[in-house]
């Protein structure tokens, strides 16, 4: 799936909210292919031409075959607060993971691990003289159906393929994701949507926040229609 400009949640001068749709990469696409970095600064071109390359500060990266919001910044000031409300943990990241895992509803944990970049893949290690990083996360179990279940996953530390990795080898694969044992077929997504996100506007101060629901049929069996009051971090998501 490509850009279109209806996935542009928010605007002003200082900040660009959107969704980033499956399949697509944020930086870097390989030949011949889009990625939303360069489809957003096609964008920002269109809107005022003549003015040359417009700045657009990517603050955060999601894989390539995640869904969800993102926020880029306009200016170098907004890209510099942003980037410092990351650093201190005042970011708040939510995402929806469908885990291949039978979890009973209600059903709450946090993961810690030390996780080391190997290739594609991350690797969980013994510890930081094995050359990994802490990564650490929250989840409660929202629901569970037909031997999956989905969790709501509250980040605390940003690593590669941390959210994969983690509960992968915590007994809850995500589906669809080959790389980290799912064993199942990737349908151009992974069960896995940055949902909800929360910051301070870098210019009014003012705690901006957006939700969004996964769109690709892999969350299918928990849909709306099924979960119509299904809240994250203490939110209604439909209503958001």
């Amino acid at each position: 799936m490509g850009f279109e400009e209806k996935d542009i949640l928010y605007e002003d001068p200082s900040i660009l909210v959107c969704r980033k749709r499956p399949g697509m990469a944020v930086q870097s696409a390989g030949p011949g292919q889009m990625d939303l970095e360069s489809a957003l600064k096609n964008y920002l071109a269109r809107k005022n031409p003549g003015k040359g390359v417009p700045y657009l500060g990517v603050v955060q990266r999601l894989d390539q075959p995640v869904e969800g919001v993102l926020v880029f910044a306009l200016t170098k000031q907004a890209a510099a607060s942003l980037n410092r409300q990351m650093a201190e943990g005042r970011m708040e990241k939510i995402y929806l993971a469908l885990v291949r895992a039978s979890l009973e509803p209600g059903q709450s944990g946090e993961l810690t691990d030390w996780l080391k970049k190997e290739g594609r893949r991350s690797v969980v290690v013994d510890s930081a003289a094995r050359g990994g990083k802490r990564a650490r996360l929250a989840y409660e179990v929202l629901a569970e159906k037909e031997g999956k279940s989905l969790l709501s996953v509250r980040l605390y530390t940003g690593r590669y393929h941390q959210i994969r990795c983690q509960l992968a080898h915590g007994g809850m694969p995500v589906a669809g994701d080959i790389l980290y044992g799912s064993g199942e077929a990737r349908m151009g997504a992974i069960g896995l949507c940055a949902c909800r996100l929360a910051f301070d506007h870098p210019k009014t101060g003012k705690r901006m926040e957006f939700a969004v629901w996964p769109e690709h049929n892999i969350f299918a069996q928990f849909g709306p229609e099924g979960l119509d009051t299904l809240e994250v971090s203490g939110k209604n998501i439909y209503n958001a």
